[in-house]
């Protein structure tokens, strides 16, 4: 067995830097496509109709009980096969496309809930006393629902993303080089030489991303809550 290098884990962590970006670009995608599709849940449980409130939960259900890994090669090789049926060819799209799918789908369900829990946490009568001095509904809910919304759902968010960046780590089982994809290829390359000064490498850049996105979301909870406070005042 060789010797632990130590100096080997500033090179891992100089040749993964570059592809933090990769990372990012994925959990922004998600968070968009995933954020609408998650919106449309919410909404659809909010408003308790019989069949989109079944349909939502059904959804959310399932979703859940898939494990990131298989619900990715579900959509890997069964979404372009589903599509060629009925004569569309997704075989020459990018990886990233299908990390997006897959990461969107499963970020959703959860995202329901917290829209739906924030949601009902503003008193109702809020709503009502916004439509009594003449405003729309849709003034009402973007003036002062989803503001106070935004504040109690925050933490909720911070923690999924967090757990999405983590869960997003399983994208190089299909080929796309991120961070991770990034250090199982160094691994490869060097035959599996180095192998824990990489993994080190990865865990501190996974664990610095992670610091970045719990104290800015602090910071940004901490300001829209003192916001929060100035209005009640």
């Amino acid at each position: 067995m060789r010797p632990f290098h130590p100096a080997f884990i500033l090179e891992a962590l100089v040749s993964i830097a570059p592809y933090i970006w990769v990372t990012l670009a994925t959990m922004a995608g998600t968070v968009i496509f995933g954020g609408l599709i998650g919106a449309l849940l919410a909404f659809a449980m909010i408003r308790q109709r019989k069949l989109g409130n079944a349909v939502a939960n059904a959804y959310i259900y399932i979703v859940r009980c898939v494990p990131p890994i298989v619900m990715l090669f579900i959509v890997y090789y069964g979404l372009p096969e589903l599509l060629m049926s009925v004569g569309i060819n997704i075989n020459e799209i990018g990886k990233w496309f299908f990390v997006i799918v897959t990461f969107s789908i499963l970020f959703s369900a959860p995202m329901a809930e917290v829209f739906r829990s924030a949601y009902l946490a503003v008193d109702p009568g809020q709503r009502e006393a916004a439509l009594s001095v003449g405003m729309t509904g849709a003034e009402a809910f973007f003036r002062i629902i989803l503001p106070q919304a935004a504040v109690t759902a925050l933490p909720n968010f911070a923690n999924m993303l967090v757990n999405l960046m983590k869960e997003g780590s399983l994208s190089y089982t299909i080929g796309m080089i991120d961070v991770m994809g990034k250090g199982q290829l160094m691994i490869g390359l060097n035959h599996g030489s180095f192998s824990l000064e990489t993994y080190i490498a990865l865990a501190v850049i996974y664990w610095c991303l992670t610091i970045v996105l719990e104290k800015g979301f602090g910071k940004l909870e901490e300001i829209l809550s003192r916001g929060k406070q100035r209005i009640r005042a």
